[in-house]
């Protein structure tokens, strides 16, 4: 029996950018909305841990528009 699953044809099928303008903005505005609340997460951090070398803010505001951004977009 022919195993079809291993290589699917690429014929007809339009290789979609996740990131398109539309993401962007949408990047960006989770991005600058994560930004107060990162800072606040970030100085609780350092004051617990009393050390400087966990991730800054912008690292972590960062991170959760990365996070949150294609969730909005699956839907």
């Amino acid at each position: 029996m022919t195993d079809v699953t291993s290589k699917l044809p690429t014929r007809g099928y339009r290789n979609i950018s996740r990131r398109s303008a539309e993401f962007r903005v949408f990047f960006g505005l989770f991005f600058v909305v994560a930004i107060p609340f990162a800072t606040i997460a970030w100085v609780q951090a350092v004051a617990r841990e009393k050390t400087l070398l966990t991730r800054g803010p912008l690292a972590r505001a960062w991170a959760e528009a990365d996070r949150i951004t294609p969730i909005v977009f699956s839907v």
